[in-house]
């Protein structure tokens, strides 16, 4: 178990596989701050998920090991992931994402409810550059940098088959860099491309892409449409073929 972000460098570098990997992140407990924040919101709970167990601990990736399309998000929600154990499960971004997903031939359902509701990726993996659900949705660079070990081992294990990376908004976006120099060996550009919707930037053998996070500001405004979010995975799948 990792109790500092010295023991994250030496835990994830052990992991041989991506299981394995998953096991020691659910186990994280490096940065005190939010393992005090996701305990205490499994404990308080959303009202109308009084009667639930909430999951409460760092959230692995979900989807194959041998996944060409890699999904990096910025963290878990506090009553979506936090609560369900999965990225992404349980909330309405979750709601959004994996509906277009089901669109593009990815997910094998438009809907992801519960960890154990037999949904599966193809394809694809969905991960987040911080583990833990952190408080208003903002780690501290600190929190983020104690989490980068876990990330970058998943990157490297993943090497052999993801060619695309699609950042969900520029926390995402900017952690790309920070874990592709370590994790997929792939150059930094000097300077750094831009986020945007859409933006591509095209490395050695993996391509990044930009998309607006599916939050309920960004799908509730406007800011991202269902369209725009189809566009986008279209294109992933285009490059991953």
């Amino acid at each position: 178990m990792a109790v500092d972000a010295a023991d994250t460098v030496t835990l994830a570098a052990g992991a041989v596989d991506v299981p394995g990997l998953d096991g020691r992140v659910s186990v994280c407990r490096a940065c005190p701050r939010l393992v005090s924040w996701r305990e205490r919101v499994a404990v308080e709970k959303r009202a109308s998920f009084a009667d639930q167990t909430y999951w409460g601990r760092p959230v692995p990736g979900f989807g194959p090991a041998d996944a060409r399309i890699v999904i990096l998000g910025l963290a878990p929600a506090a009553n979506g992931a936090n609560r369900t154990g999965r990225m992404f499960t349980g909330d309405r971004s979750g709601d959004v994402l994996y509906a277009a997903l089901h669109r593009a031939g990815l997910a094998s359902a438009p809907t992801a409810t519960s960890a154990d509701d037999g949904l599966t990726l193809y394809g694809t993996r969905i991960f987040s550059a911080v583990r833990c659900a952190p408080p208003a949705n903002k780690p501290t660079p600190a929190e983020r940098d104690a989490c980068l070990p876990w990330q970058v081992r998943e990157f490297e294990l993943l090497r052999p088959s993801v060619r695309v990376v699609l950042a969900l908004g520029k926390f995402a976006w900017d952690a790309y860099w920070r874990i592709g120099a370590a994790g997929l060996g792939e150059p930094v550009p000097r300077p750094r491309p831009a986020f945007g919707h859409g933006a591509e930037y095209v490395g050695e053998t993996i391509t990044l892409l930009g998309c607006y996070h599916v939050s309920q500001q960004n799908t509730f405004t406007g800011t991202l449409t269902p369209t725009m979010l189809d566009q986008v995975l279209a294109r992933a799948r285009e490059l991953a073929s």
